[in-house]
C-alpha cells in the first residue's frame, strides 16, 4: 500500500484530516448541497458492499459518475425525496495516507454512521472503510474517487443520504 502515513508532510496529513472532518460535519448537518462541493468534476462516488468491491464488481448501492450525477442526487434529496426526518453522526477514524504522486493522494479511513429517527433509539446505520483518491487544487483538497465500502451483509434501512 505504499509508505505509512507517518512519512508524509504535516501539511498533507492535515489537509486530508481536515477534508474527512469537514465532509462528516457537512453530512451531519444534512447540508446535502454542501456535500457536492467535496468532489471534482470528474469524480466517481460509490457506496458499495465489501463483497462486491472485493470481486471488482461495479454495481453499487449508490453510484455517481461525475459531478452531474452527484448534483442530481442533491436535487433528488432536496426537492423530490420524501423520507422520515433523521439525525446522522459520522465517526471517522484510522485515517491513513498510502501514497502521494502528482498531486493525487491515496488515502483510507474507517467510518461508522449512527442514525437517530424521531421515535426510535439511535442505531448503527453503517460501518466500513473509505478508500479515496484526493486531489489538491487551489480551492483545497477534493475527492476524485470516493468508495464507501460497507461491511455489513445488507443495509438495515433505506439509504437516503450520502455516506
Amino acid at each position: 500500500m505504499g509508505r505509512r502515513s507517518g512519512n508524509f508532510s504535516l501539511e498533507i496529513k492535515q489537509s486530508v484530516r481536515d477534508l474527512y472532518d469537514d465532509y462528516a460535519a457537512v453530512l451531519d448537518a444534512m447540508d446535502i448541497e454542501g456535500w457536492a462541493g467535496f468532489f471534482t468534476d470528474d469524480a466517481l462516488y460509490r457506496v458499495i458492499a465489501r463483497e462486491s468491491y472485493a470481486l471488482g464488481l461495479s454495481h453499487a448501492t449508490i453510484y455517481c459518475d461525475g459531478i452531474g450525477m452527484i448534483k442530481d442526487r442533491v436535487t433528488m434529496l432536496d426537492k423530490v425525496a420524501v423520507y422520515e426526518p433523521r439525525v446522522l453522526r459520522h465517526f471517522i477514524t484510522g485515517v491513513r495516507i498510502h501514497s502521494v504522486t502528482d498531486q493525487v493522494i491515496k488515502a483510507s479511513a474507517n467510518f461508522q454512521i449512527i442514525e437517530s429517527l424521531f421515535d426510535a433509539e439511535p442505531q448503527l446505520l453503517m460501518v466500513g472503510e473509505y478508500r479515496d483518491e484526493i486531489v489538491m487544487a487551489e480551492a483545497g483538497a477534493k475527492f476524485r474517487c470516493r468508495d464507501a465500502i460497507y461491511d455489513q451483509y445488507r443495509v438495515r434501512t433505506t439509504l437516503i443520504v450520502p455516506v
